[in-house]
């Protein structure tokens, strides 16, 4: 069981990224998906989730509007699109695996290696 996440680099305060993050080794479609990240020096935190079908999504408050999560349930591919980043979104980003689609990290069952977003002034 593995995810393999992937996309995190530097990037300039207003642009744009996409992470994705590859599932193997589970069935996909039985788990809903999450991103989390940790800044240096700080607690990780929820940033988005989606459910196993894709319908129901859940956001930071600091990203709604910034950041979508959608998921290819043909491609075991969860991703996240990153818009108008800005300096604070700096972080290792995680993608994570669970039954529910929640904010609670606790509940999420596999995770990802993580992958550097690193956005400057």
């Amino acid at each position: 069981v593995q995810l393999q996440a992937s996309g995190g680099g530097l990037v300039q305060a207003g642009d744009s990224l996409r992470l994705s993050c590859v599932a193997s080794g589970l069935t996909f479609t039985r788990y809903a998906m999450g991103w989390f990240r940790q800044a240096a020096g700080k607690e990780r935190e929820f940033v988005a989730a989606i459910s196993r079908n894709g319908d129901n999504t859940s956001f930071k408050d600091s990203v709604k509007g910034r950041f979508t999560i959608s998921r290819d349930n043909a491609k075991n591919t969860v991703y996240l699109q990153m818009n108008s980043l800005k300096p604070e979104d700096t972080a290792v980003y995680y993608c994570a695996a669970g039954p529910l689609s929640t904010y609670y990290s606790d509940r999420y069952t596999v995770w990802g290696q993580g992958t550097l977003v690193t956005v400057s002034s």
